[in-house]
């Protein structure tokens, strides 16, 4: 029973044994945020935690798209299967990440990466449409509807601070 317990601490706390002498403490985190419209533009796209090698601005592009596509075929997988009347998902899991998703009434697409052990990020998500971009794009005069928002007074550096001052977001730290 005090196996259990202790294995059960060490797992929350991300914890794991390899062998005999070594210890690999692997923290949790943030990989990637993208916001897409309703037609599948990506307004906004932002990442940490993710090797730079080989992406190239093409690379990351195309990347985009193949989300957007995910997401589009994921909701309309979900709809026509549910056995109950659903209109779509707040995340799916995979054994190397956790994919958040909200889509708003308007049909904008917010989407956070983070490690597979982290939380359901919904609340952050709502947060992030709430209160920066309607804040600092939709209430922005010199904002047009379904443009990039990399040019959005103060929304940039929010989003960034937000998401980078939030818990989940670390490093992986092997000791």
């Amino acid at each position: 029973r005090q196996m259990c317990i202790r294995d059960s601490i060490n797992a929350e706390y991300g914890v794991f044994r390899t062998d005999r002498s070594a210890r690999i403490r692997r923290e949790r985190m943030i990989f990637n945020f993208y916001i897409f419209s309703r037609n599948g533009t990506c307004l906004y796209y932002e990442e940490w935690n993710i090797p730079k090698e080989g992406r190239t601005p093409k690379a990351i592009q195309e990347e985009q798209k193949l989300m957007f596509g995910l997401l589009y075929s994921l909701r309309g997988f979900i709809t026509k299967t549910s056995p109950k009347p659903c209109e779509t998902f707040t995340y799916y899991k995979t054994s190397r990440y956790k994919l958040h998703y909200l889509e708003t009434p308007t049909g904008l697409k917010f989407v956070l990466n983070t490690d597979k052990d982290a939380p359901t990020m919904t609340d952050e998500l709502k947060k992030l449409h709430q209160e920066y971009y309607v804040e600092y794009a939709l209430k922005n005069p010199l904002y047009k509807l379904g443009e990039p928002l990399g040019a959005c007074e103060g929304f940039n550096s929010r989003v960034i601070n937000f998401l980078t001052s939030h818990p989940e977001f670390k490093r992986r730290v092997v000791h």
